[in-house]
């Protein structure tokens, strides 16, 4: 059985040991290499290009954020570097959730999450799925309604940006976007499959809590990604969380 290759990121040293000899558990996971600080996990991700690169948001020299936008950028010009990104949190606060969200990982998860469901996470994350935090999800939802609620169209929202940390935080929808929700508005039955893709299901589970079969479950998404003009599960979600399609 091939293993997810795993590149961990944490500069706490008994966190760090303590994730690699957990991980080291699980027989489909492999810590391949770690580094507690963001720029040798750069260079590390970059030289590995394992599976996943787990990321923490607080790093000594560059944090998380910074670890992970450089990464994008890489693999913008670099087509063949497929690492994916699990962005690890330590606070549910609404800044630091944001800014975690924005950076562009493909999952995000806190900290004190269940070894289980990190595991989970990074299976789901490996296969392509974006697996959001329940609790992450809930407060980026709430942020998203605020920032509808607060802006109007002769005052359309515009990116806020920390001075401190020059992340970028998720703003309303703009007018294009509602424009196409309005059009191409999802069914009940594709509600409920972007609310269970929101708290980062994989196809399998959203099959078993729906009680349908996973043909119908990847249709189902393959209509909502096309609805919502996502190019993957994770854009879906944000555009989701944006426009409050999900309870």
């Amino acid at each position: 059985m091939s293993k997810i290759s795993v590149v961990l990121v944490e500069d706490h040293d008994l966190s760090r040991i303590g994730l690699c000899a957990a991980l080291k558990q699980y027989e489909d996971v492999e810590v391949i290499d770690n580094a507690a600080n963001g720029k040798d996990g750069l260079k590390k991700i970059q030289t590995h290009q394992p599976d996943i690169a787990l990321i923490d948001i607080g790093l000594p020299d560059i944090d998380g954020i910074e670890v992970t936008q450089e990464l994008k950028q890489y693999q913008t010009n670099n087509s063949d570097f497929k690492t994916k990104i699990l962005m690890l949190t330590m606070h549910d606060s609404e800044e630091s959730v944001i800014a975690a969200f924005a950076a562009g990982a493909d999952s995000y998860s806190l900290k004190d999450v269940s070894m289980e469901n990190l595991v989970q996470a990074i299976r789901n994350t490996h296969e392509g799925n974006a697996w959001i935090d329940p609790a992450i999800a809930r407060i980026v939802l709430q942020q998203a309604r605020s920032s509808q609620v607060t802006s109007t169209p002769e005052n359309p929202p515009s990116p806020e940006v920390s001075e401190e940390d020059n992340t970028q935080a998720i703003t309303a929808l703009t007018e294009e976007d509602k424009q196409l929700i309005e059009t191409y508005p999802l069914t009940d039955r594709e509600l409920d499959v972007l609310e269970l893709i929101v708290a980062g299901c994989s196809n399998a589970e959203i099959s078993e809590k729906l009680y349908i079969t996973v043909g119908t479950v990847k249709t189902h998404v393959c209509h909502i990604l096309s609805k919502l003009c996502a190019d993957d599960r994770t854009q879906a979600a944000v555009r989701a969380l944006r426009a409050g399609l999900v309870k």
